[in-house]
């Protein structure tokens, strides 16, 4: 019997990158899956986002676990379309226990620069709200509320920035710093109900989004056109630990554990996966 043998988990995010593999995860350990995402690009962000085959292959890589799968291309940003969606899966999968909220952007020099914090905070905070919140009339006892934030939402005070030069990089880390604020208030809230609501916080994850024109400028500002193998020796500074970067299904497995009857008393915890990085950066701002 699988670690969610029978729950069914709401995930955004979920066409590629750290959502599908929670998908895969939690469908590997029983769940059945209602995937959201978008499926489109964005113009301050220089990366491509998913596309709706991606979202196609998600469903296809949970269906080979013998799980069933509900996909909706929608925008986060949107409550109504969340809902939708949602009730869709729920329609058909018949309830909701588990909430995924991972969809995330990352514009980083995005222009315009002011939209690029907006288009940030809309996706990072207010998507992950959505979905939060969309989610909330339909749990009861036991359910678990995820979202996943970002190791720089625990560090990025402490960091000098140039006010106004990177909207979009400065938003990505306030929007996760007060996406774990808002979740830490909704575990108090749903405590009294036994529903639980828990942050995990990423450090670089092997992704599209790390591996991306943007993420290796940020980490080579001294190059004018840095490439992977530029940036790699960077990301290794992020980390204690002596590695560049985990890979998604670190993330998922701890998504998995929160997910869990094991993690049944486990609520408002902010749970690093982030190979010491927080505590690199602690000690050097002590």
């Amino acid at each position: 019997m699988g670690r969610v043998e029978g729950k069914v988990a709401f995930i955004t995010g979920a066409a590629r990158g750290q959502g599908r593999s929670h998908a895969v995860r939690l469908a590997e350990e029983g769940a059945d899956i209602i995937a959201v995402d978008l499926c489109q690009d964005y113009e301050t962000v220089d990366y491509p986002m998913a596309s709706p085959d991606d979202l196609k292959e998600t469903a296809r890589l949970v269906e080979a676990q013998g799980r069933r799968i509900v996909t909706a291309q929608a925008d986060v940003r949107e409550a109504a379309q969340l809902r939708d969606a949602l009730e869709r899966g729920i329609a058909e999968l018949g309830k909701v226990d588990v909430v995924v909220a991972q969809a995330g952007i990352a514009p980083l020099h995005g222009n315009p620069p002011l939209q690029a914090w907006t288009d940030v905070v809309n996706v990072n905070l207010l998507g992950s709200i959505n979905a939060v919140q969309a989610s909330l009339p339909h749990l009861s006892e036991g359910a678990s509320v995820i979202a996943v934030a970002s190791a720089a939402a625990l560090m990025s005070q402490g960091m000098v920035q140039n006010p106004g030069t990177n909207p979009g990089g400065s938003g990505y880390a306030w929007a996760k710093r007060a996406l774990s604020d808002y979740m830490h208030e909704l575990g108090r809230q749903l405590a009294p109900r036994s529903i639980r609501a828990n942050v995990v916080h990423p450090t670089n994850v092997n992704t599209q989004m790390l591996q991306s024109k943007p993420m290796y400028r940020s980490f080579r500002p001294d190059l004018a056109d840095p490439k992977r193998e530029d940036a790699e020796p960077a990301f290794r500074v992020q980390q204690a630990m002596p590695i560049p970067y985990i890979e998604a299904v670190d993330i998922s497995n701890a998504i998995l554990f929160l997910a869990s009857d094991e993690a049944r008393y486990v609520t408002g915890m902010q749970l690093r996966v982030d190979a010491g990085g927080y505590l690199k950066w602690h000690d050097f701002h002590v």
